[in-house]
């Protein structure tokens, strides 16, 4: 059997309306100056944000945590240098996620900053990784698709370069996990089907890896099998409780292998995208797939075709099959995208090829010449 090193930081407390014992099993970490940060705006609204810094409140004996609500959809570094700031000012010991992907993060972003002596740019740019005086992250995620509260990256856009790219390094690990299905519930079904895809692509992504292991395929399998079946019934009923608590498990487990396999060409190529349009993660993924998963089965058609099996329940044997299969899928799920809708235009997938950052040898049809800027060609209708 294959070798390999596992590294689970993380302490996770799963299940719902588990958040607030989860808060108290945690009081000794939340004594120290907190800050909460957040997209806030639908949380506000909904009453989520409110509950839990009250909750962080009593737990603090009258001592309120500071919240910094200043978070785009697409992280931007203008915000986290914000964000530190802030942080320094009010001697912030403890940085919590509350959110979507952005917010966690962004958390991930302003912790990393706080303990770190040179510029914010230096983990974007040059290479730089969190240091161990990084303080302690706490994510809540309010969304199933990122699995962000178990990884150790943190994405952000920086417009002025017109670049997405991450921090990654242990010491963003969040050190707790909080994942309560009760803070999707009233997810809209747009959002819930974006992010939702986007923990299919890490399943996907990390089944296919160079990098994957005999324990990532297992977490794969069950996070393809899990999500696919959760995403079809919270389309027939966006209020099904059941497949809520499925997703939000799925999305978390999903956390292990980004952290310890990766993922592959997609999200690689997603970044430029997001750079250039400032839309979703999860809709410049979905513009991808297609055209992606047919050019993946001629390096990888047996996992690609066990992966189709495991997500939709249908058997394949070519690649047309595999091709039919998944496009009924998304259409079942409502969530076709393309590169037009997304505003990119045909003349700039040379341009966007050439923006791809990163390792992209994970992937076992990156071998493929051009294989970037066909990709990009075919995903725009």
């Amino acid at each position: 059997m294959q070798s390999f090193n596992l590294y689970l930081p993380t302490k996770v407390y799963f299940g719902t309306n588990k958040w607030r014992n989860a808060l108290l099993t945690e009081q000794q970490l939340l004594q120290k100056p907190v800050m909460v940060v957040t997209t806030g705006r639908s949380l506000y609204r909904l009453g989520y944000l409110p509950k839990v810094l009250e909750e962080i409140c009593k737990i603090r004996q009258g001592h309120a945590a500071v919240v910094y609500d200043n978070i785009s959809a697409n992280p931007k570094l203008s915000e986290i240098k914000a964000g530190i700031q802030i942080a320094r000012d009010n001697a912030i010991e403890v940085v919590i996620g509350f959110g979507g992907g952005s917010a966690m993060d962004a958390a991930k972003a302003v912790a990393a900053g706080i303990g770190l002596e040179q510029p914010i740019e230096s983990l974007l740019f040059d290479g730089l990784l969190p240091s161990e005086k990084t303080p302690p992250i706490i994510a809540i995620p309010t969304t199933a698709g990122t699995g962000s509260e178990l990884s150790k990256g943190a994405i952000i856009s920086s417009p002025e370069r017109g670049v997405k790219t991450g921090i990654r390094g242990e010491h963003i690990y969040p050190k707790v996990a909080i994942v309560d299905p009760i803070f999707t519930y009233q997810v809209p079904v747009n959002i819930t089907m974006e992010t939702g895809f986007d923990v299919i692509a890490h399943a996907f992504e990390s089944y296919i890896s160079h990098k994957a292991t005999y324990f990532s395929k297992g977490i794969s399998e069950q996070v393809l099998q899990i999500a696919g079946k959760a995403l079809q019934d919270l389309a027939k009923d966006i209020k099904d409780h059941s497949a809520r608590e499925r997703i939000s498990y799925a999305s978390m487990i999903a956390g292990i292998n980004l952290g310890n396999v990766g993922t592959a060409l997609p999200h690689r190529m997603q970044y430029p995208i997001g750079a250039q349009t400032d839309t979703s993660h999860a809709a410049g993924l979905m513009a991808l797939y297609p055209s992606w998963i047919r050019h993946e089965y001629s390096y990888a058609k047996e996992l690609v075709e066990q992966g189709i099996f495991l997500l939709t329940g249908h058997v394949c044997h070519t690649c047309g099959e595999v091709e039919e299969a998944f496009h009924r899928f998304i259409k079942a799920l409502g969530v076709r995208r393309n590169l037009c809708e997304l505003g990119i235009q045909a003349e700039q997938a040379s341009e966007l090829a050439k923006q791809v950052t990163g390792n992209i040898a994970n992937d076992p049809v990156a071998i493929e010449v051009g294989i970037m800027e066909k990709i990009y060609s075919e995903a725009m209708d």
